[in-house]
């Protein structure tokens, strides 16, 4: 071989070496903007965040009893740390962060498919006053379940598409026929009803839910379970 091919293939081999390694640092650096790009889009507010978003987180997350901080738009420790208590308290994964989920959770979700903007002012009522008479005992998780499992109703098409007419269906809630029908509403339940119109649903998608120490229904107690809040056993 002579000393012009010898330094010739050298030099080629050089230069594919530097496609190849230029390829390899491109795909890394495409992989690293891919993943940051996903984490952007699915971590709304995080640990550092400000805005009006965080705001509303703060200003949601106080009403709930998890935040007693200012409510300065700035993610924080202590905002960080009622994320993750609200998190732990509703059963999803405390990671601190607001993400889709989350959001969803306290309401605050843009992209809720719960129908609940089609509803009316007296709906809403309606689903409070259900879940004062039905939950007033339970967890503020069991109460928003409770509202949950009628808006399921109105879109299942096994039972009536409007909230009065789930409600007030012959023997779907016997709170309607006693006196706890006619207490006042509890602003607890109130808040629970919104929450649930906004899309929370604690329950998986139940649209059946019992008391097993009040129930002796052998119907209801063989219908799948979803959860078990509190004193209720929810189901589909």
């Amino acid at each position: 071989m002579t000393v012009y091919k010898a330094f010739r293939n050298f030099y080629i081999f050089l230069i594919s070496a530097a496609i190849l390694l230029g390829a390899a640092a491109g795909g890394a650096a495409a992989y690293a903007i891919s993943g940051w790009q996903e984490q952007a889009e699915y971590a709304l507010s995080r640990y550092g965040s400000t805005g009006s978003e965080v705001r509303q987180i703060q200003t949601k997350l106080k009403s709930l009893g998890y935040y007693n901080g200012s409510v300065d738009g700035i993610y924080g420790s202590q905002t960080q740390a009622a994320v993750r208590s609200f998190q732990r308290g509703v059963g999803i994964t405390a990671d601190g962060i607001a993400g889709p989920q989350t959001l969803l959770y306290l309401g605050l979700s843009s992209s809720s498919t719960s129908g609940g903007s089609s509803l009316s002012g007296s709906d809403v009522q309606l689903i409070a006053r259900v879940i004062s008479a039905e939950a007033r005992g339970e967890s503020y998780t069991g109460q928003v379940a409770v509202g949950a499992v009628i808006l399921n109703r109105v879109a299942h098409p096994s039972f009536p598409d409007t909230v009065s007419g789930v409600v007030y269906q012959s023997g779907a809630f016997s709170c309607v026929y006693d006196s706890n029908w006619y207490a006042s509403v509890t602003d607890t339940a109130k808040r629970a009803a919104q929450d649930a119109v906004n899309g929370w649903d604690p329950t998986g998608g139940a649209i059946y839910y019992y008391n097993p120490a009040k129930t002796s229904s052998q119907w209801m107690r063989s219908r799948p379970v979803t959860t078990v809040i509190g004193n209720h056993v929810f189901c589909k």
